[in-house]
């Protein structure tokens, strides 16, 4: 037992993944006593969820605990613990670049949080705990979930794939699956606690299942999930091209909970360049995936990961690049420049591209991903569309009565909303869609109802509100 209620702070870098493990660390340390600092306090306790796939997160952690530094000296007792990708990779190294932190601990090894920060208290000692393989499935520790209305579900973790500019598979280890009923029941337990929409998380989740002999293992956990009573939005992230199956677009298209929208990471649209990347497959392949998905699921909205710049990439890749951008008509994209990352086969290639060619070659596509985009966007002017209001996104704007949320397909939608109606995170309306920016859509007229979130045991609906 601790002698004293001490705060904590987590900060997250990185991809939803470390979203979801970041809820189960301040879930853990609720559990051991320790409550959440308030927004403008110091924390008792400062962790760092890490990533270290994009090197800006790098720069950004060390930046921040060199600021801590002065503030660890000012608070006698304040702790900073490194955790995640990052300190998986560099464990001594954390130390080595800031002997002010208390803990360092690994992906496989964040259960052990609690105890490591009582005793680097106890010591005065730095803790390292870093393990080679996952000790406890993370979807099995608790957890302070930040959304009240909408959960992640780990369905598997680790990674098989031997992509060349990717640190994941050795940070993260092989892919481990869990058993499908574990899956499901976290599903209906997250609906009767009022959770309406669940993502499905996993670091290729389509190749889930390939642990157990049913064949389509992923497609039937879509399905089972789908089934779950209450449950209104079903998503996931993030599939690989080269195991994207037929009988995932059926279980997509038949599955009514199953969303509208479907992030689909292509990282190059070069042959030579997804060759060297070792992703196993080519862009004919991609490009008929989508074509696959938009005839089950008209109107699907498709978003990518592209990376440009990578080593070798000749002006010819990189118009490779542009061209799939033009033929996939991406609803968004999220576009990274090439870096190198120590550990990864791509960081010793010959032909690294010169940052000042990188920029370039960013700033081009950029412009040509947000005119798609928008052209995209201003299609569905005039069509209605359901918006469910998110934590953070919704809240109401004083001068224009608008509050945001997303559509079906994952847009972010701004909707008037009339007076004296004041929707909750998690409450769903129909608008009409008015106005359409590369980044988002405008609904301002055609409010017709919202469902509020539970109350009780039972759902309340409304549904003639206005």
């Amino acid at each position: 037992m601790m002698n004293e209620t001490r705060t904590y702070q987590v900060i997250t870098y990185g991809c939803q993944m470390n979203v979801h493990d970041s809820e189960r660390i301040a879930g853990l340390l609720d559990q051991a006593g320790y409550v959440p600092a308030g927004e403008k306090a110091t924390p008792d306790v400062v962790v760092f969820n890490t990533c270290a796939v994009r090197e800006n997160a790098d720069n950004r952690l060390y930046g921040n605990l060199g600021h801590l530094a002065q503030v660890k000296k000012d608070h006698p007792g304040m702790q900073i613990a490194v955790g995640g990708c990052m300190a998986q990779k560099d464990r001594d190294i954390v130390l080595s670049r800031a002997p002010w932190v208390d803990v360092v601990f690994g992906t496989h090894t964040i259960a052990h949080l609690p105890a490591l920060l009582a005793r680097a208290r106890a010591e005065q000692l730095a803790q390292i705990d870093i393990a080679e393989a996952l000790i406890t499935f993370p979807s099995t520790l608790p957890s302070r979930r930040e959304s009240a209305y909408s959960g992640w579900v780990t369905i598997s973790v680790g990674c098989n794939n031997t992509c060349t500019f990717c640190i994941v598979p050795s940070v993260r280890g092989r892919e481990m699956d869990r058993d499908v009923h574990d899956i499901v029941t976290e599903v209906k337990l997250l609906v009767d606690q009022g959770v309406q929409e669940v993502t499905l998380l996993g670091q290729n989740v389509n190749t889930y299942g390939a642990q157990f002999p049913e064949p389509d293992a992923f497609a039937s956990l879509l399905r089972s999930c789908g089934e779950v009573e209450g449950l209104r939005r079903l998503r996931f992230a993030s599939p690989h091209p080269a195991y994207f199956t037929d009988s995932v677009i059926a279980a997509m298209a038949e599955t009514p909970t199953v969303m509208p929208s479907l992030h689909m990471p292509a990282q190059s649209g070069s042959d030579e360049i997804l060759r060297k990347m070792r992703r196993a497959y080519r862009r004919d392949r991609f490009l008929s995936i989508l074509d696959a998905v938009r005839t089950r699921i008209p109107g699907a909205a498709v978003t990518t990961d592209i990376i440009v710049g990578f080593p070798t990439e000749t002006e010819q890749d990189f118009q490779a690049t542009l061209d799939l951008v033009r033929q996939a008509r991406f609803a968004a994209a999220f576009t990274f420049q090439y870096s190198i990352r120590p550990g990864t086969p791509a960081a010793s290639m010959d032909g690294q591209v010169p940052h000042p060619v990188v920029q370039e070659r960013y700033d081009r596509l950029i412009e040509v991903i947000d005119e798609i985009a928008w052209q995209e966007n201003k299609k569905l002017v005039g069509s209605q569309v359901e918006v469910m209001f998110a934590t953070g996104e919704g809240r109401k704007d004083d001068r224009t009565q608008r509050m945001s949320g997303r559509a079906q397909d994952n847009r972010l939608v701004h909707v008037a909303v009339p007076d004296g109606v004041s929707p909750r995170p998690g409450d769903i309306a129909t608008a009409t869609v008015t106005y359409a920016a590369p980044h988002h859509l405008i609904a301002d007229s055609g409010f017709t109802g919202w469902i509020r979130t539970p109350g009780g045991d039972a759902w309340q609906e409304q549904t003639s509100l206005v």
